[in-house]
Formats: C-alpha cells, structure tokens, sequence
C-alpha cells in the first residue's frame, strides 16, 4: 500500500495572461486519480488548496501528518483548463519547492509536463512528470512500476522522456463522489449569468476530447480523442450532487455534443446546467431538448464571422455566419443565456465584427469583444509558426504574444508580465 496525497495549489494570478475563471473548481483529475487508487488499496488524501484557501504552510502540515510516500500536484486549476492553463508555473513550483522533503517521490501532472515534459520536471524539482491523463500512469506509479510508457523522469543524471502523452480509458469511469464539506464551499456556478446562486455548484465531465482539430486549441497531448461516459453512471453522479444540495452544474467537456439519452435523462433532475459546444452540430429539436433538460448557459464556438477566418482556424463549419446567427438566436429561445466566442483574426473587418455582437446583443446574445489568439504549446498554431514544442516552448509562445498584441482579455485587470519574470529560474 502507497500513501498518496493528491494536491491543488491555492491558484493566484498576478501578472498572468490567463483568461480562464479563478474562481476554486472540483479538480477532477484529482479526483477520479484518487477513485482508481482507492479502488486499488493505496491510502490518499485530496488537498485542494484552492477550495480551501491553504497556504504552502497548510498544506505542509497536512502533509507532516498523512507521512506520504508519493505527493501529486497538478499545474492547472482542474481539467476543465487544461487546453488554457497559465503559462506560467510559478503556483505549483513554489509548492512543489517548498514540498521537496515532504515525501520521497513528488510527480507533477497537467499540461506543462505533457507538452514539455523536460522543462516541467527540471522548473518543478520533480522526480517524475506525468504526459497527457494522469489518472491510470497515477496508478501504475503507485504500485510501483517505473518502466512505463508517459512519464518524464531523471536517471543517471539524465532527463529520460519515456514515450509520450498516454489517454485514460474514461469510457468506463463510474460516478465520482466528492466530501460534502468540498461542495459546500463549492459556491461558484461556472458559466452562469441568468440567476443569482442559491445554492453550491459542481462540475461534471460527461465526454473527454474532440473529434475536431481547430488549430488554436492546445488538446493534442492530453484529453484528445473523443469518449463519452456511460449515461447511468453520469446521471447517478448528477444525481449524488442534486442530494448534496448542488442547484448547478457545469459539464467540462471540450465539447458537449448532442446526446438524447442524457439530455432526457437530465430533465428529470431538476439542475440547472451549462455547457461549451459548437451550435452548428446542434438541430432546433435538439436544441429544445436541451433547454428542456435544465440547460441555463451556453458557451458557442463561432471563433471567427468569415468562412475565411474558420478555415483559417480549420473549424470545418458548413454553416454560413447567417445561419450561425439564426441557430445561436433559436438557442437563446429555449436557453436563458447564449455565448458567441469570437477569436481576434485578421479575415474579419473589426466594423463588421462590432455590428454583428450588437446584431445579437438585440437579439438577447452576448458576443465577447474578439480575444487575441494565444499559440498554445501543443496547439497546431504553435506547431505550424514553429514545430514541434522544446524545453523553451512556453516562453516563446509568450514572448511573441506580449508582443504581438496591446490590448488583452477583458478579464485581465493588467498588462500580463513575461513568463522569465513570473517563475524562479531552476537549473534542469
């Protein structure tokens, strides 16, 4: 048996490019690691710092008394930002730092060290990192396997990189339960804007993965090929949380496509709900169905108004802008809040953007202000300006970004400050 502590730093900001929500979210990878080690005898315990608000002395107290033999942090706030971390990983080193004598083995998962693993273990001070889903290379690491193919680790002085980013099976992923005490504090609704919380919130994944390769999203070394869970098992998780006294819930997959079954079997829960999606997969039947189901928020990838622009972003839309615009408005008649996502490119005239948002602000869809395009390592974007991510890729990616733009994400209350700065240099 191998005692496990499975971390969530308590996330800051300051100076960050990051466009994501900071609010605290269920960190799901933590969680379905700790279902599979539980499941397999090891002895865990979840921190999520952020939840919590535990500092690095909290959590290293904790730590005295567990005694574990494998600390696991992860470098993003939960799954659902995994494509859209902070570059940076300032929060996670100064926790695994300060951690370095809290067990014999740390291991960082998330994005960073799937991407760029060397890099990531040698800022991290880690002795393994983990590429792509943590949760079943989590489990062969703590049963004590070694030569396993996803995980980045040093040996004989040397950084070894063995294999790459590996995919949990997810498609037979039971219901996850999480402490009561977790929910409770859980007072964020991700995503929702119709109506004044009343009650805690959750997060749910329902599919892992995309079957579409737009070239901005960073999905390629972690949660790619499209897998869907089985319905039973998500309706009973939503069905756990419903009894948890959770009034909304917020589905992380990178794309909620339509599901009849689950869709029918949500509108006998009585949640409220919202999803990210492409509206143009999306019928009017189905659309009616989903507002039925108890959905409240719909995040809609457009990206871009010209059939230009999309094939630039290789969205393979066949709806035209018109017809986008008639298919968002009929989801805001059965949906009380509709998003259209628009990506800064150079194909669309920035009048013609501006007359569109207010063309849908009367027609009761929001239209955020286009966001500058940020070339995710990993991402086709980064792959195609260039190749192939190195120890440096992260840097890159942000330098040019800092000075590609001057203007950034609504959300940002500052200039975001380069990566070097942001993160204490660690000889690798």
């Amino acid at each position: 048996m191998t005692r496990i502590a499975l971390i969530n730093p308590d996330w800051q900001y300051d100076g960050s490019i990051y466009f994501g929500c900071r609010s605290p979210h269920l960190p799901l990878e933590l969680g379905i690691s700790q279902q599979l080690l539980d499941c397999a005898g090891h002895q865990t315990l979840l921190l999520d710092a952020h939840m919590f608000g535990l500092s690095i002395s909290d959590v290293a107290a904790e730590l005295r008394t567990f005694r574990p033999d494998m600390v696991v942090v992860t470098t993003a706030p939960t799954y659902l930002f995994w494509r859209c971390a902070p570059p940076e990983l300032r929060v996670p080193q100064q926790l695994m730092l300060a951690l370095r004598d809290a067990a014999p083995t740390l291991v960082a998962v998330g994005p960073h060290g799937s991407t760029t693993p060397r890099a990531a273990l040698g800022k991290l001070q880690a002795d393994f990192v983990v590429m792509g889903e943590c949760e079943t290379t989590l489990l062969r690491l703590a049963n004590g396997e070694r030569e396993i193919p996803g995980i980045c680790y040093r040996e004989d002085g040397m950084i070894r990189v063995n294999g790459g980013p590996q995919a949990a099976p997810f498609v037979d992923q039971p219901p996850l339960q999480w402490p009561d005490e977790m929910i409770r504090r859980h007072t964020h609704h991700h995503h929702r804007f119709e109506a004044t919380p009343a009650g805690p919130g959750a997060e749910v994944e329902a599919s892992r993965g995309c079957p579409y390769s737009c070239t901005f999203c960073a999905k390629d070394n972690f949660r790619n090929g499209y897998r869907k869970r089985p319905v039973a098992g998500i309706l009973q998780e939503v069905d756990a949380l419903r009894y948890q006294g959770v009034e909304y819930i917020y589905f992380i997959d990178e794309i909620f496509l339509p599901n009849r079954e689950l869709l029918e079997g949500l509108v006998s829960c009585g949640l409220k709900f919202g999803v990210q999606t492409r509206i143009d997969l999306w019928k009017p039947e189905m659309i009616a169905l989903l507002g039925r189901a108890g959905c409240v928020s719909i995040e809609a990838g457009v990206e871009s108004l010209t059939t230009e622009g999309r094939e630039l972003l290789a969205k393979k839309c066949r709806m035209t802008t018109d017809e986008l615009a008639d298919r968002l408005v009929t989801a805001r008649n059965h949906v009380p809040f509709v998003q259209a996502n628009l990506i800064e490119v150079p194909q669309d005239d920035d009048e013609v953007v501006e007359q569109w948002r207010n063309k849908m602000q009367r027609a009761g869809v929001w239209a955020n202000d286009p966001v500058p395009l940020y070339p995710y390592p990993g991402s086709p974007d980064y792959r195609k300006m260039w190749g192939e991510p190195d120890d440096y890729a992260w840097e890159r990616a942000h330098d040019y970004y800092l000075g590609l733009f001057d203007r950034f994400s609504d959300v940002q209350e500052q200039r975001p400050v380069p990566l070097r700065k942001l993160e204490r240099e660690v000889q690798s």
